[in-house]
């Protein structure tokens, strides 16, 4: 499908972009079993408490993988080899590191160890917008969806204490 004038980013307001809708449907829909794992921690019977957190862990990993593919596409896709796209490249597999290793730890610390893993590279991603390697309205959908990530992951935490 072609995009028209009225279609496309030009005709919105200066400094105003607008999330494509099947990122804003799927980065929502990948917050649900956040949400859905840490309300499960802490509403469901208390045999269910630990595979809540376990499962919130192992999602959070996942995603964390994710993550990090994002930051290998963005260095890949800029299609010039220097020091910042090694750079990124090897910043790139650090989130999956990261959530692989929090696996390891109690609960309460790998959950806690996870969503400072999430504010990381939300950092990372939002310098890559100030920078143009990633689009302008890439903040606009991973500032709250990281959000989510990072409540979800505290609430699993505490729940495990």
């Amino acid at each position: 499908m072609q995009m028209t004038k009225i279609d496309s980013i030009d005709t919105e307001p200066e400094g105003f972009c607008t999330v494509p809708a099947p990122a804003l449907w799927l980065g929502g829909t990948g917050a649900i079993p956040f949400a859905f794992c840490a309300l499960a921690a802490v509403f469901a019977p208390q045999e269910w408490t630990d595979l809540a957190t376990r499962a919130l862990a192992f999602y959070g990993a996942v995603i964390l993988s994710f993550l990090g593919g994002i930051q290998w596409g963005l260095a890949i896709s800029a299609g010039v080899q220097t020091n910042a796209f090694a750079q990124r490249l090897c910043l790139s597999v650090v989130p999956s590191l990261i959530g692989w290793g929090a696996l390891f730890l109690p609960p309460f610390y790998g959950l806690l160890v996870m969503a400072a893993a999430f504010a990381l590279v939300l950092y990372l991603d939002l310098k890559a917008t100030t920078r143009d390697e990633a689009p302008a309205w890439y903040p606009k959908l991973r500032i709250p969806l990281s959000a989510a990530a990072m409540a979800s992951l505290a609430i699993g935490a505490a729940v495990s204490i």
